[in-house]
């Protein structure tokens, strides 16, 4: 009696640590992906919140992570540019700060 009686409690913390790990584990995946849809931009909001280096005003690009109003103006100064790699092919900005503004930019070309 003793021994069903044991194996009946260890089944029962055994079915509950798994359930409760499980409903854990779902949860966060859950808010994991949720946060990550979130965050994501969508194809046409990305291409709205992208700041054109080519007709940017000096504020739009002092909006930026790490550019001050040297770099701002050094940005204004060195246009046109064909493609936004050029902020650092021509020295305007360093590699380190154009890793931080690199996905909120874009270099459009005049037509």
């Amino acid at each position: 009696m003793k021994r069903r009686f044991s194996w009946l409690i260890a089944t029962v913390v055994g079915v509950t640590l798994l359930l409760s790990l499980g409903m854990t584990h779902s949860g966060r995946a859950f808010s994991q992906s949720t946060a990550r849809q979130a965050a994501a931009p969508t194809p046409g909001q990305a291409q709205t919140n992208l700041v054109d280096i080519n007709t940017a005003t000096l504020d739009q690009l002092k909006a930026l992570p790490g550019i001050g109003d040297a770099y701002a103006q050094k940005i204004i100064d060195g246009r046109p540019y064909a493609k936004k790699t050029d902020l650092v092919h021509r020295k305007i900005v360093p590699q380190a700060t154009y890793q931080k503004i690199s996905s909120m930019i874009i270099a459009k070309r005049a037509k």
